[in-house]
């Protein structure tokens, strides 16, 4: 690593997947990270779905057009408070999410049915497996790759560390 300074905010990447409890569980210290840091942290929502979960691949894409409408995290959070409903209902729950938040939910069919996002998602996934993730969430911070799927005991705290010491550096 090398000691020159950091340009621009931290980069938080949370691979997650949004038929998952504990993402849901990690949401907490999600709000309080970006609440500390604001704009100095960029927390970046990286797609990792299961193949324990029916409809995780769908609401990756799904997750990637509210993205492309402005709104990736507003969704990604609205789904995840509605996991358990997902695993029952699927894709009419992901358009309905879409209407609830007033995206064009038309264009949310579309992008499922066509699958335009579906590269995206591959390539998420394929460099989580790439660098070890194994579960979700799982957080990667300053190069370092920490587990939430086991216990998220602590991790806020070791991610604030290691926030704290790059941005030390600016």
């Amino acid at each position: 690593m090398s000691d020159s300074p950091t340009t621009g905010p931290v980069v938080l990447d949370v691979w997650c997947e949004l038929q998952c409890a504990d993402c849901h569980t990690a949401l907490t210290d999600l709000r309080a990270l970006r609440a500390r840091y604001g704009d100095r942290l960029d927390v970046r929502l990286r797609h990792f779905p299961l193949d324990k979960h029916r409809h995780s691949f769908a609401a990756a894409q799904a997750a990637e057009e509210a993205v492309e409408q402005g709104q990736g995290w507003a969704y990604a959070e609205a789904v995840l408070a509605r996991h358990a409903e997902l695993a029952d209902r699927g894709e009419p729950l992901l358009l309905e999410v879409a209407r609830q938040l007033g995206l064009d939910d038309e264009e949310f069919d579309t992008a499922l049915i066509d699958g335009r996002h579906t590269l995206i998602v591959d390539a998420d996934q394929a460099e989580g497996k790439a660098i070890g993730v194994t579960g979700t969430p799982t957080y990667v911070i300053g190069g370092e790759r920490l587990d939430g799927g086991k216990s998220q005991d602590g991790l806020r705290e070791r991610v604030e560390e290691i926030a704290d010491r790059l941005l030390a550096r600016v």
